[in-house]
């Protein structure tokens, strides 16, 4: 049981919803509440600011979320071990990935994966969003890592995080020096954005837009990095997964302006081709992004209800 509540602590604190990881693991809102409210007790400290919507890890919650992690997965790594005595994994992994997860996240996990399976070939090819679908039902990648993870007739995925999205400036725009930014201030002004036809550019649009915001976009970035380097040319602002920006701001080549009122997160999958068998290899690569057991073989009514709990979360969270 114990094993159990650090599991869905986990998925609380990397969905950053309470009701989403009560639906992944069968159990309602509230007992996922306890379990945390259990473990803040035991610990004698706050692990989640639960005034914030959505909800923020605080620092020592941020600092036990990355060590439970890395111990999950060595429990994780250890069954294997012991089930396969004997037996070293090896073979090949193909990932298709777009370029902001691979840039962020691929790098530390490419490493750890190496360090942990050295006979393991693993292959990781950044891509347009498109092209991670097309190499999942090609065939020609095990796994893809996507923003806004939706299942289909084809396709499966699991919801693997959710990455808070910030206000950003170059350090020599106006709001750069500001203590804190209102989101009405961004009504009218100037700000630099992605190619509307991506999901998260529409999905920043729409959450402004329903909050009565409605700033003058600079568009048609189609990656994170050649919007960075937009906002840091053209002294701007724009809203961008936090993780994504780390690098620059601890350059201060970015500012990440604060603005108390800006709540929209963009989630991350993994995706795989319904019906494909994924080999042991492609099932670590995707227990170590997920601090979990990735179960290829979960029912379809059961990704189903994964789906539609989702669906039924409040605008402030579906936007992200």
């Amino acid at each position: 049981m114990q094993i159990r509540a650090l599991r869905v602590f986990c998925d609380i604190a990397s969905q950053r919803s309470f009701s989403r990881a009560a639906a992944a693991h069968g159990m309602t809102q509230s007992a996922a509440s306890q379990i945390v409210h259990h473990l803040e007790q035991d610990l004698s400290v706050q692990l989640i600011d639960r005034s914030k919507r959505p909800l923020v890890l605080t620092a020592a919650g941020q600092l036990y979320f990355e060590g439970l992690q890395r111990v999950l997965f060595d429990l994780h790594t250890l069954d294997q071990e012991v089930r396969s005595f004997g037996k070293r994994l090896a073979g090949q992994v193909a990932v298709a990935s777009i370029y902001s997860v691979g840039l962020s996240y691929m790098p530390s996990a490419k490493s750890e994966f190496a360090e942990r399976h050295p006979d393991v070939d693993l292959h990781i090819e950044f891509v347009i969003p498109e092209r991670v679908h097309e190499s999942v039902m090609e065939g020609t990648a095990d796994l893809g890592l996507i923003s806004y993870p939706k299942s289909t007739r084809t396709l499966n995925c699991v919801t693997w995080q959710r990455e808070p999205m910030k206000l950003i400036s170059a350090p020599d725009h106006p709001f750069a020096n500001r203590r804190e930014v209102r989101l009405a201030e961004l009504d009218g002004q100037l700000m630099m954005g992605f190619d509307p036809s991506l999901k998260v550019q529409r999905e920043i649009a729409a959450y402004l837009t329903r909050n009565g915001i409605r700033p003058k976009f600079d568009t048609g970035f189609d990656n994170i990095d050649s919007l960075i380097r937009a906002i840091q040319l053209n002294s701007g602002i724009g809203i961008l997964p936090e993780p994504a920006i780390r690098r620059e701001v601890a350059n201060d080549s970015l500012r990440v302006i604060q603005c108390p009122d800006l709540e929209i997160t963009r989630p991350l999958g993994i995706i795989w081709r319904r019906g494909a068998r994924l080999g042991p290899a492609a099932l670590e690569f995707g227990a170590l992004l997920l601090g979990r057991p990735l179960k290829p073989d979960e029912s379809s009514a059961e990704l189903r209800r994964r789906a539609d709990a989702e669906s039924k979360q409040p605008a402030s969270s579906a936007a992200s």
